[in-house]
């Protein structure tokens, strides 16, 4: 291999080493739904409504932060609205009646 093609081939894995990592460090974070109980809860972000399954939870990969607010829907029909935007910093962790923003 010539030094003019060993030299372009590592600048062009060098270039692709950078862009890589610079979208490594651009994701929004993950927008987190856990549910603490015995029933399936379902979860509207604003842009997507969610089914988290009874004692589970959910992450929505590289979403930032919700749009606004996040409304929860238990089985009884009880609904809770928790202000947003919620970001990734923390959690919507759901309870018997009641909904808290917790560190993930």
């Amino acid at each position: 291999m010539r030094r003019g093609s060993r030299l372009r081939t590592g600048l062009a894995i060098g270039a692709v080493i950078s862009v890589a990592g610079l979208t490594g460090c651009s994701n929004p974070g993950d927008l987190t739904f856990q549910n603490e109980t015995s029933s399936d809860v379902t979860v509207w972000t604003g842009e997507e409504e969610l089914e988290v399954s009874a004692w589970g939870g959910v992450s929505v990969l590289g979403a930032g932060c919700s749009d606004g607010d996040v409304t929860v829907t238990f089985a009884s029909g009880q609904t809770i609205v928790v202000a947003g935007p919620v970001c990734p910093d923390r959690a919507v962790v759901v309870y018997d009646g009641r909904v808290a923003l917790e560190r993930p």
